[in-house]
Protein backbone atom coordinates (compact mmCIF):
# COMPACT_ATOMS: atom_id res chain seq x y z
CA UNK A 1 0.00 0.00 0.00
CA UNK A 2 1.32 3.46 -0.94
CA UNK A 3 2.37 5.90 1.77
CA UNK A 4 -0.12 8.62 2.68
CA UNK A 5 1.68 11.94 3.13
CA UNK A 6 0.51 14.55 5.55
CA UNK A 7 1.63 17.59 3.58
CA UNK A 8 0.45 20.96 2.32
CA UNK A 9 -2.37 19.38 0.34
CA UNK A 10 -3.72 17.50 3.34
CA UNK A 11 -3.49 20.58 5.58
CA UNK A 12 -4.48 23.12 2.93
CA UNK A 13 -6.53 25.14 5.42
CA UNK A 14 -3.40 25.70 7.50
CA UNK A 15 -1.21 26.85 4.60
CA UNK A 16 -2.05 30.45 3.73
CA UNK A 17 -0.43 33.30 1.83
CA UNK A 18 1.48 35.66 4.10
CA UNK A 19 1.52 39.46 3.90
CA UNK A 20 4.01 42.04 5.06
CA UNK A 21 2.03 44.33 7.33
CA UNK A 22 4.34 47.22 6.49
CA UNK A 23 2.75 48.81 3.40
CA UNK A 24 5.11 51.09 1.47
CA UNK A 25 4.16 54.44 -0.07
CA UNK A 26 4.46 55.30 -3.75
CA UNK A 27 7.65 56.99 -4.92
CA UNK A 28 7.37 60.76 -4.52
CA UNK A 29 9.07 63.85 -5.88
CA UNK A 30 10.08 66.75 -3.67
CA UNK A 31 7.70 69.73 -4.10
CA UNK A 32 9.62 72.64 -5.57
CA UNK A 33 7.88 75.41 -7.42
CA UNK A 34 6.07 77.27 -4.63
CA UNK A 35 9.46 78.29 -3.24
CA UNK A 36 9.89 80.55 -6.26
CA UNK A 37 6.99 82.74 -5.05
CA UNK A 38 9.05 85.30 -3.13
CA UNK A 39 6.78 88.30 -3.75
CA UNK A 40 3.98 88.56 -1.18
CA UNK A 41 1.81 91.39 0.16
CA UNK A 42 3.75 93.50 2.65
CA UNK A 43 1.07 96.04 3.64
CA UNK A 44 -2.25 94.52 2.59
CA UNK A 45 -5.01 96.90 3.62
CA UNK A 46 -7.80 94.34 4.16
CA UNK A 47 -8.90 90.80 3.32
CA UNK A 48 -10.17 90.35 -0.22
CA UNK A 49 -10.93 87.92 -3.03
CA UNK A 50 -7.97 89.32 -4.96
CA UNK A 51 -4.84 91.28 -4.15
CA UNK A 52 -3.47 94.01 -6.43
CA UNK A 53 0.24 94.74 -6.43
CA UNK A 54 1.59 97.96 -7.93
CA UNK A 55 4.95 98.83 -9.46
CA UNK A 56 6.18 102.41 -9.74
CA UNK A 57 7.30 103.68 -13.13
CA UNK A 58 10.74 105.31 -13.31
CA UNK A 59 11.26 108.67 -14.96
CA UNK A 60 12.73 108.76 -18.45
CA UNK A 61 16.44 109.53 -18.51
CA UNK A 62 17.19 113.25 -18.72
CA UNK A 63 20.60 113.66 -20.36
CA UNK A 64 20.39 117.20 -21.73
CA UNK A 65 22.29 119.94 -19.95
CA UNK A 66 20.51 122.69 -18.01
CA UNK A 67 20.63 126.36 -18.91
CA UNK A 68 21.69 128.53 -16.00
CA UNK A 69 18.92 131.13 -16.38
CA UNK A 70 16.05 128.86 -17.38
CA UNK A 71 13.94 127.01 -14.87
CA UNK A 72 13.32 123.49 -16.30
CA UNK A 73 9.75 122.31 -16.78
CA UNK A 74 8.50 119.70 -14.33
CA UNK A 75 7.64 116.27 -15.69
CA UNK A 76 4.95 113.87 -14.51
CA UNK A 77 5.82 110.46 -13.09
CA UNK A 78 4.03 107.67 -14.92
CA UNK A 79 1.08 105.83 -13.45
CA UNK A 80 2.14 102.69 -11.53
CA UNK A 81 1.46 99.38 -13.28
CA UNK A 82 -0.67 96.77 -11.51
CA UNK A 83 -0.52 93.00 -11.09
CA UNK A 84 -3.62 91.27 -9.74
CA UNK A 85 -3.66 87.90 -7.99
CA UNK A 86 -7.03 86.18 -7.62
CA UNK A 87 -7.39 83.89 -4.63
CA UNK A 88 -9.23 80.57 -4.76
CA UNK A 89 -10.05 77.69 -2.45
CA UNK A 90 -8.15 74.44 -2.88
CA UNK A 91 -8.72 71.20 -1.03
CA UNK A 92 -9.43 67.49 -1.03
CA UNK A 93 -10.93 65.01 1.42
CA UNK A 94 -11.33 61.29 2.12
CA UNK A 95 -13.74 59.35 4.35
CA UNK A 96 -12.32 56.39 6.24
CA UNK A 97 -14.94 53.90 7.37
CA UNK A 98 -14.93 52.22 10.75
CA UNK A 99 -15.13 48.79 9.16
CA UNK A 100 -11.88 49.38 7.25
CA UNK A 101 -10.18 50.29 10.49
CA UNK A 102 -11.51 47.12 12.17
CA UNK A 103 -10.74 44.72 9.33
CA UNK A 104 -7.45 46.00 7.94
CA UNK A 105 -4.30 44.05 8.87
CA UNK A 106 -2.31 47.32 8.84
CA UNK A 107 -2.89 50.52 10.81
CA UNK A 108 -4.40 52.66 8.06
CA UNK A 109 -4.95 55.95 9.92
CA UNK A 110 -1.29 57.11 9.88
CA UNK A 111 -1.01 56.04 6.24
CA UNK A 112 -4.15 57.96 5.24
CA UNK A 113 -2.87 61.07 7.04
CA UNK A 114 0.44 60.77 5.21
CA UNK A 115 -1.26 60.31 1.82
CA UNK A 116 -3.56 63.29 2.37
CA UNK A 117 -0.69 65.54 3.48
CA UNK A 118 1.38 64.62 0.43
CA UNK A 119 -1.62 65.16 -1.83
CA UNK A 120 -1.78 68.70 -0.46
CA UNK A 121 1.79 69.69 -1.34
CA UNK A 122 1.72 67.64 -4.55
CA UNK A 123 -1.44 69.37 -5.79
CA UNK A 124 -0.38 72.92 -4.91
CA UNK A 125 3.01 72.39 -6.54
CA UNK A 126 1.17 71.48 -9.76
CA UNK A 127 -1.02 74.59 -9.50
CA UNK A 128 2.03 76.85 -9.11
CA UNK A 129 3.88 75.10 -11.95
CA UNK A 130 0.92 75.76 -14.28
CA UNK A 131 1.25 79.48 -13.53
CA UNK A 132 5.00 79.48 -14.13
CA UNK A 133 4.82 77.74 -17.51
CA UNK A 134 2.21 80.30 -18.56
CA UNK A 135 4.99 82.88 -18.83
CA UNK A 136 5.44 84.66 -22.15
CA UNK A 137 9.24 84.39 -22.47
CA UNK A 138 10.04 81.16 -24.33
CA UNK A 139 13.27 79.89 -25.90
CA UNK A 140 13.02 76.81 -28.13
CA UNK A 141 15.39 74.43 -29.80
CA UNK A 142 13.57 74.05 -33.09
CA UNK A 143 14.77 72.02 -36.08
CA UNK A 144 18.39 72.53 -35.09
CA UNK A 145 18.12 76.26 -34.38
CA UNK A 146 17.55 78.30 -31.23
CA UNK A 147 14.36 80.35 -31.52
CA UNK A 148 13.94 83.26 -29.09
CA UNK A 149 10.37 84.12 -30.03
CA UNK A 150 7.54 82.54 -31.93
CA UNK A 151 7.43 78.91 -32.95
CA UNK A 152 5.42 76.09 -31.41
CA UNK A 153 6.01 72.85 -29.55
CA UNK A 154 4.96 70.98 -32.69
CA UNK A 155 8.14 72.28 -34.38
CA UNK A 156 10.43 70.62 -31.83
CA UNK A 157 11.92 67.41 -33.25
CA UNK A 158 13.49 64.36 -31.63
CA UNK A 159 17.00 65.83 -32.10
CA UNK A 160 16.27 69.25 -30.57
CA UNK A 161 18.16 68.71 -27.31
CA UNK A 162 19.09 71.38 -24.80
CA UNK A 163 22.35 73.16 -25.62
CA UNK A 164 24.68 75.41 -23.68
CA UNK A 165 23.49 78.28 -25.87
CA UNK A 166 19.98 77.90 -24.43
CA UNK A 167 21.31 78.34 -20.89
CA UNK A 168 23.47 81.30 -21.93
CA UNK A 169 20.56 82.90 -23.78
CA UNK A 170 18.12 82.53 -20.86
CA UNK A 171 20.62 84.02 -18.41
CA UNK A 172 21.50 86.80 -20.86
CA UNK A 173 17.84 87.70 -21.27
CA UNK A 174 17.33 87.74 -17.50
CA UNK A 175 20.33 90.02 -17.02
CA UNK A 176 19.27 92.23 -19.95
CA UNK A 177 15.84 92.55 -18.36
CA UNK A 178 17.52 93.67 -15.10
CA UNK A 179 16.09 90.70 -13.20
CA UNK A 180 17.73 90.28 -9.82
CA UNK A 181 19.52 86.92 -9.28
CA UNK A 182 18.21 84.60 -6.56
CA UNK A 183 21.52 83.45 -5.07
CA UNK A 184 24.54 85.73 -5.31
CA UNK A 185 24.91 86.35 -9.03
CA UNK A 186 23.08 83.15 -10.00
CA UNK A 187 19.57 82.62 -11.32
CA UNK A 188 17.42 79.62 -10.37
CA UNK A 189 16.89 76.89 -12.97
CA UNK A 190 14.60 73.86 -12.63
CA UNK A 191 15.50 71.07 -15.06
CA UNK A 192 14.16 67.57 -15.66
CA UNK A 193 16.78 64.86 -14.95
CA UNK A 194 16.47 63.52 -18.51
CA UNK A 195 17.20 66.99 -19.91
CA UNK A 196 19.99 67.49 -17.38
CA UNK A 197 21.59 64.34 -18.79
CA UNK A 198 21.94 65.95 -22.21
CA UNK A 199 23.33 69.19 -20.82
CA UNK A 200 25.85 67.56 -18.50
CA UNK A 201 27.13 64.75 -20.71
CA UNK A 202 27.94 66.79 -23.79
CA UNK A 203 25.04 65.68 -25.97
CA UNK A 204 24.56 67.95 -28.99
CA UNK A 205 28.10 69.21 -28.70
CA UNK A 206 27.72 70.76 -25.25
CA UNK A 207 30.95 71.43 -23.38
CA UNK A 208 29.67 72.18 -19.90
CA UNK A 209 31.93 72.92 -16.95
CA UNK A 210 29.87 72.24 -13.87
CA UNK A 211 30.59 73.55 -10.40
CA UNK A 212 29.24 71.38 -7.61
CA UNK A 213 27.01 73.10 -5.04
CA UNK A 214 29.55 73.00 -2.19
CA UNK A 215 32.08 74.81 -4.37
CA UNK A 216 30.05 78.01 -4.63
CA UNK A 217 27.48 77.95 -1.83
CA UNK A 218 27.13 77.48 1.89
CA UNK A 219 25.48 74.12 2.70
CA UNK A 220 22.54 75.89 4.35
CA UNK A 221 21.54 77.58 1.09
CA UNK A 222 21.63 74.53 -1.17
CA UNK A 223 18.20 73.60 -2.52
CA UNK A 224 16.92 70.04 -2.38
CA UNK A 225 17.90 68.43 -5.68
CA UNK A 226 20.44 71.11 -6.53
CA UNK A 227 23.09 69.62 -8.81
CA UNK A 228 25.41 72.50 -9.58
CA UNK A 229 26.04 75.81 -11.27
CA UNK A 230 26.60 76.51 -14.95
CA UNK A 231 26.31 79.50 -17.24
CA UNK A 232 25.08 81.89 -14.56
CA UNK A 233 22.38 79.66 -13.07
CA UNK A 234 22.20 77.09 -10.31
CA UNK A 235 20.30 74.00 -11.43
CA UNK A 236 17.77 71.99 -9.45
CA UNK A 237 16.87 68.59 -10.90
CA UNK A 238 13.21 67.68 -10.57
CA UNK A 239 10.95 65.08 -12.21
CA UNK A 240 8.19 67.65 -11.66
CA UNK A 241 9.46 69.76 -14.58
CA UNK A 242 6.61 70.42 -17.00
CA UNK A 243 6.26 68.15 -20.02
CA UNK A 244 4.07 68.47 -23.09
CA UNK A 245 2.87 64.98 -24.03
CA UNK A 246 -0.50 66.13 -25.35
CA UNK A 247 0.14 65.25 -28.97
CA UNK A 248 0.86 68.87 -29.93
CA UNK A 249 4.30 67.66 -30.95
CA UNK A 250 5.70 64.50 -32.54
CA UNK A 251 8.14 64.29 -29.65
CA UNK A 252 8.05 64.81 -25.89
CA UNK A 253 8.77 68.44 -24.96
CA UNK A 254 10.38 69.36 -21.63
CA UNK A 255 10.25 72.82 -20.03
CA UNK A 256 13.35 74.09 -18.20
CA UNK A 257 12.52 77.15 -16.08
CA UNK A 258 14.89 80.02 -15.29
CA UNK A 259 13.89 82.64 -12.70
CA UNK A 260 15.19 85.64 -10.82
CA UNK A 261 13.74 87.40 -7.80
CA UNK A 262 10.06 88.41 -7.84
CA UNK A 263 9.22 86.26 -10.82
CA UNK A 264 6.14 84.94 -9.03
CA UNK A 265 3.70 86.61 -6.62
CA UNK A 266 1.61 84.79 -4.05
CA UNK A 267 -1.41 86.04 -2.14
CA UNK A 268 -2.48 83.92 0.82
CA UNK A 269 -5.69 84.09 2.85
CA UNK A 270 -5.35 80.77 4.69
CA UNK A 271 -2.23 78.61 4.67
CA UNK A 272 -2.67 75.07 3.42
CA UNK A 273 -3.15 72.57 6.21
CA UNK A 274 -4.56 69.14 7.00
CA UNK A 275 -8.13 69.18 8.32
CA UNK A 276 -9.58 66.49 10.59
CA UNK A 277 -13.30 66.84 9.97
CA UNK A 278 -16.11 66.05 12.40
CA UNK A 279 -17.81 62.64 12.47
CA UNK A 280 -21.41 63.51 11.66
CA UNK A 281 -23.04 60.29 10.40
CA UNK A 282 -25.66 58.70 12.64
CA UNK A 283 -23.60 55.69 13.71
CA UNK A 284 -20.25 57.56 13.73
CA UNK A 285 -18.71 55.18 11.22
CA UNK A 286 -17.13 57.63 8.77
CA UNK A 287 -14.11 59.74 9.75
CA UNK A 288 -13.21 62.59 7.33
CA UNK A 289 -9.67 63.75 6.73
CA UNK A 290 -8.58 66.28 4.15
CA UNK A 291 -6.65 69.43 3.40
CA UNK A 292 -7.64 73.01 2.68
CA UNK A 293 -6.20 76.41 1.88
CA UNK A 294 -6.97 79.69 0.10
CA UNK A 295 -4.32 81.29 -2.08
CA UNK A 296 -3.48 82.57 -5.54
CA UNK A 297 -0.43 83.06 -7.73
CA UNK A 298 0.48 85.23 -10.69
CA UNK A 299 3.64 86.08 -12.58
CA UNK A 300 4.85 89.34 -11.05
CA UNK A 301 7.77 90.28 -13.32
CA UNK A 302 7.72 88.68 -16.76
CA UNK A 303 11.31 89.81 -17.35
CA UNK A 304 12.41 87.66 -14.37
CA UNK A 305 11.10 84.39 -15.85
CA UNK A 306 12.22 82.43 -18.92
CA UNK A 307 11.59 78.89 -20.09
CA UNK A 308 13.59 76.71 -22.47
CA UNK A 309 11.65 74.05 -24.36
CA UNK A 310 13.56 71.04 -25.73
CA UNK A 311 13.33 67.29 -25.91
CA UNK A 312 15.59 64.64 -24.36
CA UNK A 313 17.83 62.11 -26.06
CA UNK A 314 16.83 59.42 -23.57
CA UNK A 315 13.08 60.13 -23.50
CA UNK A 316 11.88 61.88 -26.63
CA UNK A 317 8.65 59.97 -27.23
Amino acid sequence: MANAYTGTAAFANLVQAAYDRLVEFSLRAQPLHREVADKRPAQQNMPGSSVTFEIYADLAQQTATLTETIDPDAVAIGNPSTISVTLAEYGNAVLRTRLLNLFSFSDVDPAIANIVAFNMVDSIDAVVLAVLVGGTNVIREQSGSMVLSGGANSSITSTDLIRSRDVFAAVAKLRAGKALPRKGSLYWAAIHPEVSYDLRTGSNGNDTQWLNPHQYSAPGSIWAGEIGQYGGAYFVETPRANQDTSGNSSTRVFYTLFAGQQALAEALAEEFHVVVGPVVDKLMRSRPLGWYGVAGWSIFRQQALYQVRTTSSIHNT
